[in-house]
């Protein structure tokens, strides 16, 4: 019977580099012999793609429907039969996820009641739980520098709605000091220093 899998997730704000050093840890697991799962949220399932739709604002709508969406997009992302995480982690694969329930709190959390998302949320919790948050932190000006880069910018990318989802992350994370494995990591420039710092917080999880 295979060893389950960990779970790590990423998370932080847009442009923080979240993508890139999840791809770079993945590469760096695979090289020790560690089975690796990289997924990410919204997903590609139909849940998600009405999701890319509302953040890319082809379809408008509360931010009470896509704290939803984002909710039910998650559950399926947990227990679908054919590609659910839970399937990868009894597996013995590691899944690697870019954003997971910590981004519906900062960023829809920001801007309808918290506690009305944590509840959305609450049987995602009690479902799966991440071993590690990696939060790569970057200032807003930053961000929004490294989104500009892009070109199109998406329903959250503004200067006032990252410094809110930014200040929102820390105040839950600060709310859950105990209860989870947070890792809060500069994103810097220099993509290898970052990386570094990713390594020694998930090696500690696996010498665990």
């Amino acid at each position: 019977m295979a060893t389950k899998g960990k779970f790590i997730v990423f998370e932080g704000t847009d442009g923080s580099g979240k993508s890139t050093q999840m791809r770079l840890l993945g590469a760096y697991l695979t090289e020790k012999g560690i089975p690796v799962y990289s997924t990410h949220e919204p997903t590609n399932s139909p849940f998600g793609e009405l999701l890319h739709s509302c953040m890319s604002r082809r379809i408008e709508t509360s931010e009470h429907a896509i704290a939803a969406l984002f909710a039910a997009d998650r559950l399926d992302h947990i227990q679908n039969p054919a590609s659910g995480m839970l399937g990868h982690l009894e597996a013995g694969e590691t899944v690697l996820c870019d954003r997971y329930y910590f981004s519906s709190f900062a960023y829809n959390g920001g801007f309808v009641p918290l506690e009305w998302v944590e509840e959305l949320n609450r049987p995602a919790m009690e479902l799966l739980r991440p071993d590690l948050v990696v939060f790569l932190d970057v200032t807003p000006e930053v961000s929004m520098k490294r989104v500009g880069r892009r070109g199109e910018t998406e329903r959250y990318e503004t200067l006032d709605k990252q410094m809110k989802i930014r200040n929102k992350y820390f105040e839950v994370f600060e709310k859950y000091q105990g209860t989870e494995n947070i890792a809060v990591i500069r994103s810097e420039e220099e993509k290898e220093r970052t990386q570094a710092n990713i390594r020694r917080a998930v090696d500690a999880l696996f010498a665990k």
